[in-house]
């Protein structure tokens, strides 16, 4: 399953939308919450569940200068330093083996998002079946080599990454293989819509020629829904237990109680998409009859004169056209008309082309 998962992934087609959930540290900082958070998974069904491994200690320097401190302007910011922050987040390495266990057992697909060499290494162990990089790991390319050695699909977030650490990244990638997607990001927590500029998403797909989906850290599901509609094939969202106020990303993190009515609702807007048509489909065509057409609308005698009182355009739609009105008034019937009948070209004189 999760081979097919993968192909769906990275291949160019497909049906509806990808809905990965993310846990992060939404965990609460225990393992038996770790597992409550794969267990509701279980039950509301996302495509893939995907984990973050990294420790404090492989992702940055226990110091306390300047360059260390967590910026003011975050949520985060009451913690010390970032190794403080990371100690909080990060997910304990056994834990994760735990977890992944629990997936496999009951046939959930997952990946994880590496954030350093020792990650994949671990992460080998699991026969993790693909990889995320996260965006502030996409100049890491010494990171993109080690897990292009596993010939593995990769999924690349662009969230802090400009146009050229992109173009840098995805070169790296292609060198190895096609089994690429790009997700769309705004890495504010949580992110501003007015900051999310969705419209990138086709942007990516005529540069890259790849899947491209969206990494979604906004409030509820009004951008997910608008990246489907711009294209997004993947949309990446975190989730929390419901009612869970203490984890450290619990403030922008969907419960997880509605993640099916999330996936139901990102269906639908794929579905709506459709192809660029005025073709009526088969649910319009019992509605044509509310169109207008000419009726009789007083009873006309062989030799009278058509006119306004006893031609009339009304609904329904199965008498002539009203454009043809014109053309009728003045001009002799045919026919014995009675109120109601559909005007037909056989019932006027000289009706013409």
């Amino acid at each position: 399953m999760n081979k097919n998962i993968f192909k769906k992934l990275t291949s160019l087609d497909y049906s509806t939308p990808l809905l990965i959930a993310e846990m992060s540290g939404n965990h609460q900082n225990s393992l038996d919450n770790a597992k409550n958070f794969i267990n509701q998974a279980l039950i509301y069904r996302p495509d893939i569940i995907k984990f973050q491994v990294y420790r404090p200690d492989t992702i940055t320097l226990d110091v306390d200068n300047d360059d260390f401190r967590v910026d003011d302007r975050s949520h985060w910011n009451s913690y010390q330093n970032l190794f403080s922050l990371y100690e909080k987040a990060h997910t304990p390495w056994d834990w994760i083996e735990e977890l992944v266990l629990i997936c496999k057992k009951n046939n959930l697909p997952w990946f994880a998002s590496p954030f350093d060499n020792q990650a994949v290494d671990f992460l080998e162990k699991l026969d993790c079946p693909g990889y995320k990089i996260a965006s502030p790991e996409i100049t890491d390319i010494g990171l993109i080599n080690k897990i292009l050695k596993t010939q593995k699909p990769i999924v690349i977030s662009t969230g802090v990454a400009t146009l050229e650490d992109l173009d840098l990244a995805i070169n790296t990638i292609k060198k190895q293989h096609q089994n690429f997607a790009i997700l769309k990001c705004t890495s504010a927590y949580p992110a501003p819509f007015n900051d999310l500029n969705l419209s990138t998403i086709k942007f990516l797909q005529k540069r890259y020629n790849c899947k491209v989906g969206y990494s979604d850290h906004s409030i509820g599901v009004t951008a997910s829904i608008s990246a489907v509609a711009l294209g997004a094939q993947i949309i990446e969202k975190h989730f929390k237990i419901d009612g869970d106020e203490s984890s450290i990303d619990n403030h922008f993190s969907m419960n997880i109680s509605e993640l099916s009515r999330l996936k139901e609702e990102l269906i639908c807007a794929s579905q709506s998409i459709g192809n660029p048509s005025l073709k009526i489909p088969n649910s319009v065509k019992p509605s044509l009859s509310g169109r207008r057409s000419l009726y009789i609308s007083k009873s006309v005698k062989i030799g009278e004169i058509f006119d306004h009182n006893n031609v009339k355009s009304v609904r329904p739609s199965h008498g002539l056209h009203p454009k043809y009105l014109p053309n009728i008034i003045g001009k002799i019937s045919k026919s014995n008309l009675k109120i109601g009948d559909r005007l037909s070209r056989d019932d006027v004189k000289n009706f013409g082309k």
